[in-house]
């Protein structure tokens, strides 16, 4: 017993002394902020948790995996007696695809409604038509959210199987009312499947799931939950899962599969990310000790609320009303037809603050993001860079 103590001692030992090592290391780095949609900055805590490596069958990670899935639920406000969480290699893309080619019907007579306001919805889309998936597109502005009235009309219009939208529409901020959304699906289509892309909310807007009237919902490690990239992950409505068997259109990504391997063995069908797992594990641990979501989402606000009022003072307008904007990502025009957004993310990264091009076809913007580690302090910092990088450019005109 004293050995297998020594040794224990000794190993702990060298993981404190490569600790010291790595965090030395680190500070020497310009640590860049990523004011963005994802990835984002992390804790060190998190980063560090990283730092160990566990067997995909160790009993260890086995407990990470479904103390990762009961917190899943419980951030959803989802009973396991009606869902279930999936974790799933690879970006959320991954995870949409996945259940796009496991939950439509291979039927003739299957078709998708994809509401779209932007890139994201336009790419759920692109999967329909690389799985021959039968689709319609509704699409509203990129700066409004979804028109109810429109959607009604068009949902009485063919027996949808499914009905696929994205809650927060990164492409400009937009936030699309995803309980109205289920509703009204589930009162004209009560059968019809109803998917939500929560990728860049889930964590930091309070969702239920029963109260969205939501089927399946996906999001990613490396978006509000503050993880690292490396998996995606479902909360699906079991017994809609379940219809599920023998459908899936792709081997990797058949999600029935993978939830019936989880709930046999515990285990992943092929390789997990399993240090990105851990840092998963530590991000939701820091997540309720900051207490949970609705404190997240009080800082996120603060950030959005800091960074709108600076910007504006600084003569940028925001591309989405207030009614439609949410408190993730914030879209902003050029301020002048002759603006060189080139020159002025350069200079910004070169003081460490990184942006976001925009994705609005029709307008110029950018876009800058309110989530991650970041502080009211990174704020007022970022618009301080900001400030200084628009005098340099006003005088080399």
């Amino acid at each position: 017993m004293k050995g297998a103590q020594l040794l224990r001692s000794l190993v702990l030992d060298r993981q404190r002394v490569v600790m010291r090592m790595l965090s030395a290391r680190m500070s020497s780095l310009q640590e860049n902020k990523l004011f963005t949609p994802g990835p984002l900055n992390t804790t060190p805590t998190v980063k560090s948790a990283m730092m160990r490596d566990l067997g995909s069958r160790d009993t260890e990670f086995l407990e990470v995996v479904a103390y990762i899935r009961r917190q899943l639920l419980k951030l959803a406000n989802a009973s396991a007696d009606e869902f279930t969480a999936i974790p799933l290699q690879g970006s959320g893309t991954y995870s949409v695809e996945s259940v796009l080619q496991s939950t439509v019907p291979r039927t003739s007579d299957s078709r998708v409604l994809v509401l779209s306001g932007g890139a994201y919805g336009e790419r759920i889309a692109k999967i329909c038509s690389y799985l021959s998936i039968n689709h319609d597109v509704l699409t509203n502005p990129a700066d409004t959210a979804v028109d109810l009235e429109k959607l009604k009309g068009q949902l009485s219009s063919a027996p949808y199987t499914n009905v696929c939208v994205v809650h927060c529409e990164t492409t400009s901020g937009v936030v699309n009312p995803v309980e109205n959304i289920g509703s009204l699906v589930k009162q004209i289509l009560p059968d019809c499947t109803y998917f939500i892309d929560a990728m860049s909310s889930f964590g930091a807007v309070k969702l239920n799931l029963n109260t969205c009237h939501a089927d399946f919902l996906v999001s990613s490690a490396n978006k509000c939950i503050q993880g690292v990239p490396g998996f995606g992950f479902v909360l699906a409505r079991t017994s809609k899962l379940l219809q599920c068997k023998d459908n899936s259109r792709s081997l990797s990504l058949d999600l029935y599969e993978q939830y019936a391997n989880l709930e046999k063995s515990g285990m992943f069908r092929f390789t997990p990310p399993t240090h990105t797992m851990l840092a998963f594990k530590q991000a939701l641990v820091e997540l309720e000790d900051e207490g949970g979501v609705d404190k997240r989402a009080e800082r996120y606000k603060q950030n959005n609320k800091l960074l709108s009022e600076g910007m504006k003072d600084l003569g940028f307008e925001q591309v989405v009303k207030s009614k439609d904007a949410g408190y993730i990502i914030t879209s902003f025009r050029y301020p002048s037809p002759s603006f060189d957004f080139d020159l002025f993310y350069d200079k910004l990264k070169a003081r460490g603050q990184v942006l976001y091009p925009g994705k609005m076809i029709s307008k110029d913007t950018f876009r800058i993001g309110n989530i991650g580690d970041i502080h009211a302090a990174d704020v007022r910092h970022l618009l301080t860079c900001v400030q200084e990088v628009c005098q340099e450019m006003s005088r080399d005109v």
